[in-house]
């Protein structure tokens, strides 16, 4: 299930259609991986608390497999291009209540793929994001900084005619 003919840009698919999870909920576990080393992906999938956890790493297992497979890659030298999460159609049920009422639940599904491609000499072409700009803001403004929207006394929205 090779996408691009190019033998540098090939990407190995693999999906997960109906999986009984939300969308939101394996978001949070598939955003853990996007942009890792296959072995490194596996490994925080492994020690991962949630319940999409597993799930997502059989999918990451089968893409391996697929390019393995496919083009005779080595899965060390693999990295996860492409993790992506759809909505799926919702199950759509009702709960019995009090006094002959019924409530509506909807039981989510979502669709779970992932593309692995080979890393490259430079390694791979997705960045991670770094937690560095983060720490400057809990310390403060920086002295020579100027000071924000609200501290010159003009306040509100109004302009002078």
């Amino acid at each position: 299930m090779a996408a691009p003919a190019d033998d540098k840009n090939q990407e190995f698919f693999a999906t997960h259609r109906f999986a009984r999870i939300s969308a939101r909920k394996a978001r949070y576990v598939i955003d853990l991986i996007r942009g890792l080393p296959v072995e490194k992906a596996l490994q925080s999938l492994k020690f991962c608390l949630k319940r999409g956890g597993p799930m997502i790493a059989k999918v990451l297992k089968s893409a391996v497999a697929n390019a393995t497979q496919a083009a005779g890659l080595e899965a060390s030298k693999l990295y996860v291009a492409q993790a992506v999460v759809g909505d799926g159609p919702r199950f759509k049920r009702f709960r019995p209540r009090a006094m002959g009422r019924a409530y509506p639940r909807q039981k989510r599904t979502c669709h779970i793929q992932v593309a692995v491609r080979e890393l490259r000499d430079g390694g791979p072409a997705v960045k991670r994001r770094s937690q560095a700009p983060l720490a400057g803001l809990a310390a403060g403004p920086s002295p020579g900084s100027a000071p924000g929207p609200g501290a010159t006394g003009g306040g509100g929205s109004k302009q002078a005619s």
